[in-house]
């Protein structure tokens, strides 16, 4: 194969993943998709040939640049480090597979191991301090959710396993005509594709078209105030702010209205936990909730707390100028009711590079480099734990999803497991402008309302706020970037999907494999090379 040729089929494949990708894509050709850089693996491994990292990585950082690139809108050097790192990430993966199928299977059988590495990194991706996994391929079909109702039993990452079983399927099929095989061979080869691809399917609509909410309404207000996030969000008094976000909601609000949802950075006081009675803030809001005293309010804010006698700090503790003291910062949502306790949840899925930088030792000098969106920046404080919010008047239960952590399924539904009937995702989407970026943070409650058959009301500071039933449909949403009030009835629901109640145990039963192939392949590598050398 000639090294022009050769070079081109990493590049189709980085061309494709992006052409398939929401929200404007032709979500089939990731079918397709990884078909080219399969062929280089081939050729590289049969003929002992090296390079295959350098292939992979130019296919997955085309990818991640032309599906990512709005990023640089709120960052540019953070965003040229998550191009480089996620993308060297996924080749690392690739080159793994390449190496474990030529130790293994001397490179003449092995594809699948694939599938499991693939699903064992998105994993371990999903759960540490540089977690990136906007790109997880199971998040593909976030604008079609008729064809994976199914991932209310296994979750996005069983999205994942179809895209690569049918990427690993269709690669065979044409080997085999190109090696000449035997007809009969081919043929079953494409009825075993044609099984793989229609019948998840036909199960998907057999689900959504059967699919039945059970009464059990709830009154819900989405409030979208439309603060921009570069000017007025800091240079707005937070007085002002949140009175425009209070009239907006007053323009929808009755004696029957269950909650009011607003976004992420709703709150721009300084509010310290230890103090929250004195806030001038959430004084205002139970003052205009005793007009509605059935109503409750989830709402964000920054807040800190001051480090307790004896507790031990982590990397994200801060330090007075003036004082030893020390204290954590927090994105948190709170609920409030007017003659009840707060509830709050610290954001326990922080976005890297803003909220969260490395504690390695290896990484901490790029700590330095902490993109500043205009407020709390540097590693924030976090929750160890999934949160859900009960009401004491209304006995509902929300999980509050604050941006960033719609992104992880197992997460959500860790919250959901907790009591929740509803999903409240508040958000500020404000940062990258009129781009894919928000459009593909909009859909990623789409899977989450699937996996977890819960409803979801989604409040965005500069939109998309939006309503979503159990199956995932959109029944309600605002215009980018206007001020906007929407209401809507929901459906609460307290039964435990699958999912909910087992988590990503694709991902435990992949690393369980992941770990065996590994330890084989480097294992026989090196009984090789002692065979050769005695």
């Amino acid at each position: 194969m000639k090294t022009k040729f050769l070079f081109l089929l990493p590049v189709l494949t980085g061309v494709l993943l992006t052409v398939s990708w929401p929200v404007n894509g032709f979500t089939p050709l990731i079918f397709v998709a990884l078909v080219p850089l399969l062929f280089v693996q081939k050729y590289l491994g049969d003929n002992n040939k090296r390079g295959m990292f350098w292939y992979s990585w130019l296919a997955f950082l085309i990818w991640n640049v032309a599906t990512t690139w709005w990023i640089w809108n709120s960052t540019e050097s953070g965003s040229v480090m998550a191009f480089v790192l996620n993308s060297l990430f996924i080749a690392i993966v690739f080159q793994l597979y390449h190496l474990s199928r030529k130790k293994l299977f001397n490179n003449k059988k092995g594809a699948f191991i694939l599938l499991f590495y693939w699903v064992t990194w998105e994993y371990i991706h999903m759960n540490w301090d540089l977690t990136w996994s906007w790109l997880n391929l199971g998040n593909v079909f976030a604008s079609k959710h008729m064809w994976i109702q199914w991932y209310e039993y296994t979750g996005s990452l069983g999205g994942t396993m179809w895209v690569i079983i049918i990427n690993l399927l269709l690669f065979d099929i044409i080997s085999a005509i190109m090696a000449k095989a035997q007809k009969v061979k081919i043929i079953a080869s494409v009825g075993v594709l044609l099984i793989s691809l229609i019948v998840p399917l036909i199960f998907s609509y057999s689900i959504y078209n059967n699919y039945q909410e059970e009464e059990n309404p709830v009154d819900v207000v989405v409030v979208q105030p439309n603060i921009d996030p570069y000017t007025e969000q800091y240079s707005l008094s937070y007085e002002s702010i949140l009175d425009k976000n209070l009239k907006l909601a007053a323009q929808k609000i009755n004696d029957s209205t269950d909650f009011i949802v607003f976004p992420e950075s709703a709150l721009q006081e300084d509010i310290w936990e230890e103090w929250l009675d004195k806030s001038i803030s959430l004084r205002k809001i139970k003052k205009a909730l005793s007009q509605f005293p059935n109503t409750t309010i989830v709402i964000g804010a920054t807040t800190y707390r001051l480090v307790k006698d004896g507790e031990k700090p982590t990397n994200a503790v801060r330090s007075f100028t003036s004082t030893l003291e020390k204290y954590y910062a927090f994105n948190t949502a709170v609920l409030i009711e007017n003659d009840q306790d707060f509830q709050i949840h610290h954001k326990s899925k922080l976005t890297p590079g803003v909220e969260i930088m490395p504690s390695w030792w290896i990484l901490k000098p790029i700590e330095k480099l902490a993109i500043d969106l205009g407020g709390t920046t540097g590693t924030l404080g976090r929750e160890s734990e999934p949160v859900s919010f009960i009401s004491p008047n209304k006995k509902i239960g929300v999980s509050p999803i604050i941006c960033y952590e719609s992104v992880y399924g197992e997460f959500v539904a860790n919250s959901v497991k907790l009591g929740a009937g509803l999903i409240f995702v508040i958000t500020n989407d404000g940062w990258w402008g009129d781009t894919p970026g928000f459009k593909q943070h909009f859909l990623f409650s789409v899977l989450r309302a699937v996996e977890t058959r819960r409803s979801v009301a989604r409040s965005a500071n500069t939109g998309i706020s939006a309503f979503i039933n159990q199956r995932g449909d959109v029944i309600q949403e605002t215009p980018y970037w206007k001020p906007a009030v929407i209401k809507e009835t929901l459906n609460a629901n307290y039964k435990l999907t699958y999912y909910v109640k087992n988590g990503d145990y694709l991902a435990r039963i992949s690393a369980f494999v992941s770990a065996l192939l590994i330890l084989i392949s480097f294992t026989q590598g090196y009984l090789r090379k002692k065979k050769s050398l005695a």
